[in-house]
């Protein structure tokens, strides 16, 4: 199944890449069901359940945003739908630290985490309008999502944990990429860009699970 997620994902970006823009919207919903089943068929990994919600609500993000054109609302269910998923994707972290430490430490990884949302708030806030309280509320549920990955790295072993945190990052990446480019200013191939990390990311927090 994680071979067809990479094959699907190969083809769909490179009809971005190519603006075959009526295969990107058809193959878009079709992206993340592998992964989907991957991690259903899967026997190794006891919060399985979690992470499938995650992935449940992450394809429906994606299918909501194919609609932002039509009707702004969708970017705001889209928004709603990747933060459910994130959240679930906060609780198995959690869980999965408490099953190998007991408790959820501090690390300096946070400082680092926290500046660089700052750092992101100051430059999108001016200009996010109306959608200033669910933006903010997003960008600090994915950065809390990046800090549980970057503390349950540290117990799981080589090279689930190298996914682990990789795909955190490569998740934050696609979404500031997202953000800069709708509210602040446009980015060369940013939908190549926003799609590449935004795979990778799913596919390195699926992966790592797994492992």
């Amino acid at each position: 199944m994680q071979r067809i997620f990479i094959l699907l994902s190969i083809i769909y970006l490179n009809c971005i890449l190519f603006n075959s823009a009526i295969l990107v919207f058809y193959l878009k919903p079709l992206l993340i069901l592998p992964l989907i089943i991957a991690v259903l068929i899967s026997t190794n990994f006891a919060n399985k359940f979690i992470l499938f919600a995650a992935l449940i609500f992450s394809w429906l993000g994606d299918i909501l945003l194919l609609f932002v054109l039509k009707d702004a609302i969708y970017f705001i269910l889209g928004l709603v739908a990747f933060l459910t998923a994130h959240i679930f994707y906060i609780v198995l972290f959690i869980k999965e630290i408490k099953k190998v430490n007991g408790k959820v430490e501090f690390k300096k990884g946070l400082i680092l985490i926290a500046i660089y949302l700052s750092i992101l708030l100051l430059i999108l806030i001016p200009h996010l309008g109306g959608l200033v309280i669910p933006v903010v509320v997003y960008a600090v549920v994915i950065s809390a999502m990046l800090y549980m990955a970057y503390l349950l790295s540290f117990y799981w072993a080589k090279p689930a944990s190298i996914y682990l945190l990789t795909g955190g990052v490569s998740f934050i990446l696609s979404d500031s990429i997202l953000a800069f480019n709708k509210f602040y200013q446009p980015i060369p191939m940013s939908g190549l860009l926003i799609m590449a990390t935004y795979l990778y990311a799913q596919w390195a927090l699926v992966k790592s699970c797994i492992k």
